[in-house]
């Protein structure tokens, strides 16, 4: 079976943007491991918002890979790009068990939080960067019990960023 894996960065003072949504702080001044992470994924999942600014940033970022948008309202008739508008856990569980390799979590602050809730998610990869933002989108809001995590490694890097990684203990 495939798993769902988070992959994102967020401050110290756990913020995964700014106050107005900016994330320049984002390191990029080297690979960070994730050469290795996108050969083991060929599925993005996306919330509408992250899908339209990763298009606005970078629109042929990961054309190479499905990508999957859960929205009510987004429209594409990109070939990559799927959107799932209706039963997300059904169709999320559908995904996971066709063939392929595991599936990035890409964005979306609420939509991780309903698939922490609806335990879709199997681990979590966290760049934790060297600053405090003091205020932005928080990682984790709206959780509506405890997950329990299984630290299985930690990187760091000579810039301060340390790298969490965590299984997610199904409830």
């Amino acid at each position: 079976m495939r798993k769902i894996i988070v992959n994102l960065c967020c401050s110290l003072d756990s913020f995964i943007e700014g106050a107005n949504g900016e994330i320049d702080w984002c390191f990029t001044d080297q690979d960070y491991g994730m050469t290795p992470f996108l050969n083991r994924v060929d599925t993005l999942i996306f919330g509408r918002h992250s899908y339209v600014q990763l298009l606005e940033m970078a629109p042929d970022a990961f054309s190479d890979k499905q990508r999957i948008v859960i929205s009510k309202t987004l429209q594409t008739e990109d070939k990559n790009t799927r959107v799932i508008s209706g039963n997300v856990k059904e169709e999320i569980q559908k995904l996971i068990n066709q063939p392929g390799k595991d599936i990035w979590f890409f964005g979306g602050a609420s939509l991780l939080s309903s698939f922490l809730n609806l335990d879709l998610i199997d681990e979590l990869m966290i760049a934790v960067h060297p600053l405090i933002l003091g205020n932005g989108k928080p990682l984790f809001t709206d959780i509506d019990q405890r997950k329990k995590l299984k630290l299985t490694d930690t990187k760091t890097y000579s810039t301060g960023l340390v790298q969490l990684f965590y299984k997610v203990e199904k409830s």
